[in-house]
């Protein structure tokens, strides 16, 4: 059953029926008339929700939206992104924690789960509207072009770099709205997500029982994600376990920035484990090929764990700012997905990293 209980939420007829002015109004205008109480047939005053399957049509107004099947088991942070186009993420989260967002009339948290029949209420928004971006039919047949595997249920995109997975922030679209003009399905929703600068893997659930058993799998760590990166130097070990907890934090910019805290009770535990691959040079400079496998989902953690060791991504504007390796993207790509009951998904090293590595390399 859902946390947020359905019964106890107040209609405008219950309202109505404690109000004796009301009542009393209305029996003085039916006497008027010589028309008996009982002839009269009552018609409920509170107005149905809007399916959460359609679109919100005005922003400016109190909007009550009825979850189904297609979003049940949907976190109401994800609920909302999807549904508020446009807004930033830290937006979303301070209209929750300013209970401008119920559920079932009671507050909650973005990482609430929605059920079947929930009904979210939303304040009113200042949200700017927008067309619907433009997909080009070319740009839309490049994409499914990349999808690496497809079942029934599931498909696995082999993201470019530089493309984020979805939209907002400035962004008109991002892939899971290309890929629903795309393949013109009703129902895509991602199963988990890559940094816009990443490039490789991405999972796209095409139905809402493989969203859920998929992200059960990554709930108890039962998927293991293999990532390539190029780092700056050569680290003297060949395989290196990282367990170093991180923490969020926000630059003056409101620019996010995670950092290694060992001393900060809110710092989270995290663990990666590298393999070194490979070690040549960039223009002179010593670098290394690393197979990366986080051990746990914590925002930007390859990257920050990497720069904890010293040896920090080629490309990455974020935490290597003295890069002058010259390369123009993050060298970071989401290679293997090993998922059970599942054959291993790869993508390949992408050309501009490929060119990177010395020609006689080859990856298993």
């Amino acid at each position: 059953m859902s946390k947020f209980n359905r019964k106890s939420e107040k209609t405008v007829d219950q309202m109505n029926d404690k109000n004796p002015k009301i009542e009393k109004d209305l029996e003085g205008l039916m006497a008027s008339v010589g028309v008996e109480p009982s002839q009269v047939k009552r018609h409920s005053t509170k107005a149905r929700p809007q399916s959460a399957d359609e679109d919100i049509k005005d922003f400016g107004q109190v909007n009550h939206l009825e979850v189904t099947r297609n979003q049940h088991g949907q976190r109401v942070d994800n609920f909302l992104l999807a549904r508020l186009k446009g807004m930033p993420r830290a937006h979303i989260y301070k209209m929750i924690r300013s209970d401008e967002v119920r559920i079932n009339n009671k507050r909650c948290k973005p990482y609430d789960n929605l059920e079947r029949g929930d009904v979210v209420r939303i304040a009113p928004v200042r949200l700017a509207t927008r067309e619907k971006p433009v997909i080009s039919e070319g740009f839309a047949k490049s994409l499914l072009e990349r999808v690496v595997y497809e079942d029934e249920g599931l498909i696995v995109l082999n993201k470019p770099s530089g493309m984020a997975v979805h939209g907002g922030s400035g962004l008109d679209f991002g892939v899971i709205e290309a890929m629903r003009d795309a393949t013109k399905k009703k129902y895509l929703e991602l199963v988990h997500r890559i940094d816009k600068d990443t490039s490789g893997l991405l999972m796209i659930a095409k139905k809402r029982s493989t969203l859920k058993v998929l992200q059960e799998h990554l709930r108890e760590k039962t998927i293991q994600k293999h990532y390539l990166c190029i780092v700056k130097g050569q680290p003297a070990l060949n395989d290196i376990n990282i367990d170093a907890p991180l923490l969020r934090y926000t630059l003056a910019s409101g620019e996010r920035r995670v950092k290694v805290d060992k001393g900060n009770p809110d710092a989270k535990p995290s663990q990666t484990t590298c393999k070194v691959l490979a070690r040549f040079e960039i223009n002179g400079e010593p670098v290394s090929l690393i197979e990366a496998m986080p051990h746990t989902g914590r925002t930007h953690q390859i990257r920050v764990h990497l720069a904890y060791l010293g040896h920090p991504i080629l490309g990455d504007d974020k935490y290597h700012i003295n890069d002058k390796s010259g390369v123009r993207r993050l060298c970071l790509h989401a290679w293997k997905l090993d998922v059970p009951e599942y054959e291993m998904i790869k993508a390949p090293l992408p050309e501009d990293m490929q060119s990177l590595v010395p020609a006689d390399f080859k990856l298993d």
